[in-house]
């Protein structure tokens, strides 16, 4: 990506953080890499941690990360606990990620937020037979960066 490139995008990320609390980013899978995306924003507008989601394709990513904002700005949101109502299709629960493990993965967070404090959570999800990865048998390519 250009210098030019960049410019652009971070200006969009900032347009859609005033315009709508917070900007969705989405990289795409590639052979050998398990396709991610995440929240700038939310932190700042809406008291919550931001969101990362590892492995899903890219309209799911985001249904999850609007409905996660939408369900749970300004309010306490719940680790470790299963929530079977931020999507109809799976349940789902959420654990502590610390920022220096996603320092590869959410360059506009750190961009944005440059030296203020800001926080992640991020979403695990069940394999296609319901099978969380703390569970015996998963088999899905969810990759873990939180406890």
């Amino acid at each position: 990506m250009s210098e030019k490139q960049k410019e652009k995008y971070f200006k969009l990320v900032k347009e859609n953080i005033a315009e709508y609390g917070f900007h969705n980013t989405y990289v795409m899978e590639e052979i050998g890499f398990t396709p991610f995306g995440y929240s700038t924003g939310i932190y700042k507008s809406f008291g919550i941690p931001e969101l990362f989601i590892s492995g899903l394709p890219n309209g799911l990513t985001n249904t999850l990360i609007n409905n996660y904002a939408e369900r749970f700005k300004f309010k306490e949101v719940p680790l470790n606990e299963k929530i079977d109502n931020l999507i109809d299709r799976f349940p789902v629960y959420f654990i502590e990620v610390e920022n220096d493990k996603l320092t590869e993965y959410t360059l506009s967070s750190f961009k944005f937020y440059e030296n203020s404090e800001f926080k992640y959570l991020q979403l695990i999800f069940p394999d296609l037979n319901g099978i969380f990865p703390n569970e015996a048998e998963y088999d899905y390519d969810q990759k873990i960066l939180g406890e």
